[in-house]
């Protein structure tokens, strides 16, 4: 049948001894370099000033950030209290479990200390950021799809995939790869694009569209993707936790997006700038 397509690939790329080499390692490396080129390549087109240094500085703050935050938001949001009775396996990332949400709020906290050491300001900072963001999703799915985790719901749709394992025999969406197109590649796009713009748009201007656009495009994707086992649907059966965090994000983005085209406080480092805040 054209739905029987099965999902096989190994999620462990290579192994030497002791040592292995995941696809999911291997993504996050990714997503955090090329996120940095996209970083620096925008606040060069943006004049603003982004030596070696400072973005050493804000990659070691985002990385440790957005470990830290994805972490701790799936014991927290995801954990449905396992890990208050076992504070043990809190950091036991080798078994997996990270939360997007939690990572995103951990990235945006860790902005203010990158922000302070490089004298960036902070919306800045957070526009460039989200222009990068993207590439890291789009690697981050591609790895969930190849571990064969946070699968789609049952479907008969000619694209269904088995993956086998806990979700069964049955075709399902490839729920994955449509958050990897939806919110690595068009948001990345979109962003991308905008940033091409000179003079460049008002501050908060990409974190906004960055956090309505994320927040839109996971609401939709969940209603086809399977709800963690542990939680299941919430709300009388049809909302999830992905859809109930997304809600937030969605309102969040909207009012910075008012905030940046009422003040349309300009990016910083432009030739007709002032260097002070």
């Amino acid at each position: 049948m054209l739905n029987d397509i099965y999902q096989s690939i190994d999620p462990v790329l290579f192994a030497f001894g002791p040592f292995t080499v995941r696809w999911y390692g291997v993504a996050y490396v990714l997503g955090f370099v090329f996120a940095g080129l996209v970083i620096w390549r925008v606040a060069r087109r943006w004049r603003v000033r982004v030596d070696a240094d400072s973005l050493l500085t804000i990659m070691f703050c985002v990385i440790i950030g957005v470990i830290v935050g994805g972490r701790l938001g799936y014991v927290l949001f995801y954990g449905e209290g396992y890990y208050f009775q076992h504070p043990e396996q809190i950091l036991a990332f080798n078994k997996g479990g990270m939360s997007f949400h939690g990572g995103l709020i951990g990235a945006l906290l860790a902005g203010i200390a990158a922000a302070k050491l490089t004298r960036i300001p902070y919306l800045t900072l957070a526009d460039l950021g989200c222009i990068g963001a993207p590439l890291g999703l789009l690697f981050g799915r591609c790895a969930n799809f190849i571990n064969g985790e946070l699968w789609g719901a049952p479907t008969d749709a000619a694209w269904g995939v088995v993956f086998g394992g806990a979700a069964g025999t049955m075709p399902r969406h490839p729920s994955q790869l449509y958050e990897a197109f939806l919110e690595g590649v068009v948001i990345f796009a979109v962003l991308y694009l905008l940033s091409r713009r000179m003079p460049p748009r008002p501050r908060g201007t990409f974190l906004g569209t960055f956090l309505v656009m994320y927040g839109c495009f996971r609401f939709l994707v969940e209603f086809v993707r399977e709800p963690d086992a542990q939680l299941g649907y919430l709300w009388g059966g049809w909302l999830t936790m992905g859809q109930l965090l997304s809600v937030p994000l969605i309102l969040v983005g909207a009012g910075v997006l008012v905030y940046a085209l009422v003040v349309k406080k300009p990016q910083k480092g432009l030739p007709e700038m002032k260097q002070s805040e």
